[in-house]
């Protein structure tokens, strides 16, 4: 059954990018692996994620550069879930990363948006019950 790979974050270089999502967010550093004199392939996860990572690529054109920390045009891009909100929650404010509100309680669980280091748009969120019974990811 096809899934969900890899998703590809545009970031400046990426000994900072690894950094954060490793620091930060407390990703897992998967490879990183050199292709040639400027270009690496630089994979990061969640821990225990099985299916999809993030692909850390670091821009190599004007376009590219142009596009770091507004890959989605400003609306939320991507979704950590989580199985412990607050935990995470404190842990990466800690970590000094910059929500943009305090945790709100939806219908379909606790959220809470913050950026990357670059300033892409992020939910942390912990679905309720329903909502994992539904099929929401």
């Amino acid at each position: 059954m096809p899934h969900l790979g890899l998703v590809t974050v545009v970031v400046r270089d990426y000994d900072e990018a690894i950094a954060f999502y490793r620091d930060a967010l407390g990703f897992e550093l998967l490879e990183d692996t050199p292709i040639d004199s400027e270009k690496r392939w630089v994979i990061v996860a969640p821990p225990g994620a099985r299916e999809t990572a993030i692909l850390l690529a670091r821009a190599a054109t004007g376009d590219q550069e142009a596009r770091i920390g507004d890959q989605t045009g400003g609306r939320v891009g991507w979704f950590l879930n989580t199985d412990a909100f607050e935990r995470d929650y404190e842990r990466m404010r800690a970590a000094g990363v910059t929500f943009e509100e305090a945790p709100r309680r939806e219908p379909y669980g606790t959220v809470a948006v913050f950026r990357d280091l670059y300033g892409n748009r992020w939910d942390l969120i912990q679905l309720n019950a329903r909502a994992r019974q539904d099929g929401m990811l």
